[in-house]
């Protein structure tokens, strides 16, 4: 833009009155105490860009050199093209950490005599715009968390049309596979049996239209991708509809693989017939019998695949993959995770409200692919539970949704014991999941087990409360991680020293690492040990007559 254009622009901004979800005014720069920070730029242009969107702006913008409250013609100081972070440059190091990735712009100019800095922010499309991993909005002058309002995360996902209803120029129903075709009759009619003789009836026209693969005779994106011949993928470029199939051996190494490629509603089969679903085998309650079962419950399979299919962001030109390790599968696919939280998804258990692909969606739906009317992840959970296995695993980072199904018990008598007990719910199984798994709880989440009295432990050292111990036979293990009291560390060291006349540092490690708690890794253990040990000698019970490096311990008093 020219300057006058920008000075033209300027002016209008002003002529607003006050600041909107899509235009903010800051005086200036600074890494503290500043009207705004580095970081705070990076929020603001995810802020204005999603507010322009509900708006229905094209842009946002953001200007340094105008107070913010009176909308005094200030200047700033700020020099954005000569700015860096560390040893980055400003604008690239603001680029890294917004995503999806957005093309603003940043203008210098003066105004009224003043330097001013412009950015001009293009309006979220299709998903909204996250910095450092979150995304922002402003809601009454505040700078504020989107996902704390839902309706407009709606109203950002639904601003951009359907990519997966558009129709292909050029293609015909010769362009779809015809055993495709028998087969999402067959489903349609096992969906809908009320339907099952008005079905046969229909041509395949007239099938493709009422199982709203097709509009009006004419053929969508989501028609060559559930249902096209493979060569007819072209007609989608530079989009893909293919799942990749990877086989790792337990090194990581790659061991086998495959690539399928529309029709994706067959693609499903072959992709299940690779995966090595082996038996696992564990002693059940009360006999010495072995329990069998698959490693893997068939429905997570193909609802974690399916999902993939329906939520893949194919605009990113990408592919589905699916990895086969010795005993988990990992699922990914491009795209925001559109729920935002999956704890969200399993508590509420409720339809999904927004869709990337909506079209895509309604046709698997109506295929028997998908439920669209909510539940299916909650299910995958609860086939875990009955299952004993650790829950999903859901990795929402990097612009893409990372789903790992473990095909073995974690824990056996915590897993196997803790599912069956009723007074748990599965989102209470959930947190302590992840006590299991050494993950981070929120801080919700924490309060929530210790006023059940559920964990004990510091923070990140949770392990399982005594009342769940005695429930699950953990009892053993409980004992471990509870710390016994320091005095009875001190006396036991103070005795080996009474016994043996002197002990060094390797003597009192020995006897004491494994009466410390499990929890410990080994630098704490390290350090509670040096700890006990200064005590002694800051209380004069114990001296050392070697050493800093090879200490040599006795008693400072020996007759006593």
């Amino acid at each position: 833009m020219q300057e006058h254009e920008l000075q033209e622009l300027l002016a209008d901004l002003l002529t607003e009155g006050k600041e909107q979800t899509w235009l903010e005014f800051k005086t200036n720069v600074a890494q503290q105490k500043a009207s705004l920070t580095p970081e705070g730029i990076g929020e603001y242009i995810s802020a204005l860009s999603n507010g322009a969107c509900i708006s229905n702006k094209d842009f946002g913008y953001l200007v340094l050199g105008i107070q913010d409250q009176t909308h005094a013609v200030v200047g700033t100081n700020f020099k954005p093209y000569q700015y860096k972070i560390g040893n980055q440059d400003f604008e690239l190091w603001l680029r890294t950490l917004l995503y999806p990735k957005i093309n603003f712009e940043i203008f210098e100019f003066a105004f009224q005599d003043r330097p001013i800095v412009l950015f001009r922010i293009p309006a979220a499309k299709a998903e909204p715009v996250n910095f450092q991993k979150k995304p922002f909005i402003r809601i009454n002058s505040q700078k504020t968390d989107l996902r704390n309002h839902p309706n407009y995360v709606r109203q950002i996902y639904n601003s951009q049309d359907d990519w997966s209803a558009a129709i292909v120029p050029g293609a015909a129903i010769r362009d779809l596979d015809g055993a495709a075709i028998q087969l999402a009759r067959l489903n349609f009619k096992n969906k809908f049996p009320e339907k099952a003789t008005e079905v046969d009836g229909w041509d395949d026209s007239t099938f493709l239209n009422k199982a709203k693969i097709t509009i009006k005779g004419k053929i969508t994106r989501t028609a060559i991708i559930l249902l096209g011949k493979e060569e007819s993928e072209h007609f989608i470029n530079p989009a893909e509809a293919k799942v990749r199939w990877l086989l790792k051996d337990i090194k990581g190494n790659d061991k086998d693989y495959a690539i399928f490629c529309c029709p994706l509603l067959l693609a499903v089969d072959k992709v299940y017939a690779k995966i090595r679903n082996l038996k696992y085998r564990y002693i059940k309650d009360g006999t010495l019998f072995p329990d069998e079962v698959n490693q893997y419950e068939p429905y997570t399979i193909r609802e974690a695949l399916n999902n993939c299919i329906a939520h893949q962001d194919y605009t990113k030109h990408g592919r589905i993959n699916v990895v086969e390790m010795d005993d988990q599968l990992i699922f990914t696919n491009l795209g925001s995770f559109i729920p935002g939280s999956v704890e969200k998804v399993v508590k509420e258990d409720a339809p999904e409200e927004h869709y990337r692909n909506r079209f895509l969606a309604t046709a698997m739906f109506n295929l028997k692919m998908v439920d669209t009317v909510g539940g299916g992840i909650r299910k995958m959970f609860n086939f875990q539970r009955e299952r004993f296995f650790p829950m999903p695993d859901y990795d929402l980072s990097e612009g893409k949704v990372k789903v790992t199904i473990s095909g073995k018990v974690l824990d056996m008598e915590y897993a196997r014991l803790l599912s069956r007990n009723k007074d748990l719910t599965l989102e209470e199984i959930i947190m302590l999941d992840k006590v299991q798994k050494k993950q981070a709880l929120s801080p919700t989440e924490e309060k929530h087990l210790r006023t059940q009295k559920l964990i004990e432990g510091r923070k990140p050292n949770y392990y399982i409360g005594i009342n769940v111990a005695q429930k699950t036979g953990q009892k053993a293990t409980y004992s471990k991680n509870k710390a016994f009291d320091k005095r009875y560390y001190l006396d036991l060291i103070e005795k080996a020293i009474r016994e043996h006349g002197s002990v060094d540092r390797k003597d009192i490690d020995e006897l004491l690492w494994n009466k410390l708690p499990d929890w410990m890794n080994e630098e704490q253990k390290k350090n509670k040990v040096t700890n006990l040990i200064a005590e002694l000698r800051r209380h004069k019970v114990i001296i050392n007559l070697g050493s800093d490096t090879k200490p040599n311990w006795v008693l400072h008093r020996p007759g006593d």
